[in-house]
């Protein structure tokens, strides 16, 4: 009897230590996640600071307050925005076990963060085809850079949370999935902070 109490304190304490194991992995993961984003941050600084410097060279062409239409901008805000809230109700979703709602609320958020970006490209090719491309000034060159690097990561995410549909799908709330969604989660709140900084400075501040 004693031999069978040792083994089952044994089994008991390996898979604590297994548990223990996940959860440090987890938390590792997401600390790795979050030096990623300062990274990525410093390289949109970089951008923030080449389009502030550039934004005047002009190249005797239209400036942002001539080419872009606020009003436009302002739809393609508002979708980004509101995709945060449903990432945010589907991440509740998730912590609550409510499978069905978590699908629902994130497939919303993909719809969302696709007509962003249908909206980004539309406004890219419009610019294009009236001779406003990127190598026509300096300011354009930086506002293509930096509009379009945002714009890359957008889609990143957007194909990162259809990867995450399949894994959800397949494997359901492991341990690993709940991590990349909270990974997903800081990334997807990260690029509408740095929307945020995009419209003050290149859409807004050019309008007045």
């Amino acid at each position: 009897m004693s031999s069978i109490a040792h083994m089952n304190h044994d089994a008991a304490a390996h898979a604590a230590d297994h548990h223990h194991e996940h959860h440090d992995s987890g938390g590792n993961t997401v600390l790795g996640f979050w030096i990623y984003l300062m990274s990525d941050l410093l390289i949109f600084a970089s951008l923030f600071v080449t389009y502030v410097v550039l934004a005047g060279g002009t190249n005797g062409g239209p400036d942002a307050k001539e080419l872009f239409d606020l009003k436009f901008v302002a739809g393609e805000t508002a979708l980004l925005l509101v995709s945060s809230l449903t990432f945010g109700l589907g991440m509740i979703a998730m912590h609550r076990k409510k499978l069905g709602l978590m699908f629902g609320w994130l497939a919303v958020t993909w719809l969302l963060g696709a007509g962003f970006m249908v909206m980004e490209i539309w406004e890219f090719n419009h610019l294009v085809q009236h001779g406003h491309g990127p190598d026509h000034s300096a300011f354009l060159s930086a506002f293509f850079a930096l509009v379009g690097t945002h714009g890359l990561h957008v889609s990143g995410g957007l194909l990162w949370l259809l990867v995450m549909f399949i894994q959800l799908k397949r494997d359901g709330l492991t341990s690993t999935n709940t991590t990349r969604m909270a990974c997903l989660s800081l990334f997807w709140h990260f690029l509408d902070l740095v929307w945020i900084g995009v419209f003050s400075v290149v859409y807004l501040s050019g309008a007045i």
